[in-house]
């Protein structure tokens, strides 16, 4: 199947109810429901995100030039008065940060696939949020192209610290962030 059949078919596809779909490197990837502590941290996040310049949008697909990629982050935050049309696909190019949160199948996709597409289409920052490990890690910088795309800069921040959103001006306060137990340990990032 071509790329732009595959592309085709995606922007058709309806997911079974109770489940949301991925285009990630010409792959269709499902995932069910979330963890209650899932959803908090994702309210948590949008609650401090400074409204007045900045708009979070949550589960919003988005389109990256040169990626065979339709990804839907938890959550999307891009400036006011961009991506003002309409349509179910952000632009990379609008994108000031995304962010995920590990589930319990999805550590090696965030950690790892997710953060080489969102590398290679630009984004300027990428949180990953860790109820498993009670971290979040701040990727800015970058750098790449492809599947050997990555960020320059790491930055892991224990829960109960703040983690320091430059591309935002603000801080986030993770002390209300939930925990999950360890079930299955993960070797990331």
């Amino acid at each position: 199947m071509h790329d732009q059949d595959i592309e085709e078919y995606f922007a058709e596809f309806e997911p079974p109810e109770g489940f949301r779909a991925e285009l990630l490197r010409r792959e269709i990837l499902l995932s069910g429901g979330t963890d209650i502590v899932h959803n908090r941290i994702v309210s948590e996040v949008i609650g401090q995100i400074p409204r007045d310049r900045w708009r979070g949008f949550a589960t919003q697909h988005l389109a990256f030039p040169g990626e065979v990629s339709k990804p839907q982050p938890d959550l999307v935050v891009i400036e006011r008065g961009r991506c003002r049309r309409s349509g179910w696909l952000v632009p990379a190019s609008d994108v000031t940060l995304l962010l995920e949160v590990v589930s319990l199948r999805s550590a090696d996709r965030d950690y790892g696939l997710k953060r080489s597409i969102y590398a290679a289409g630009g984004a300027p920052a990428y949180v990953i949020i860790d109820p498993y490990d009670a971290r979040c890690v701040l990727l800015t910088e970058p750098v790449g192209a492809g599947e050997e795309a990555d960020y320059a800069v790491q930055r892991i921040t224990e829960f109960g610290d703040p983690v320091p959103l430059e591309p935002l001006g603000t801080e986030l306060d993770t002390t209300d962030f939930g925990t999950l137990p360890a079930v299955r340990p993960h070797r990331r990032p």
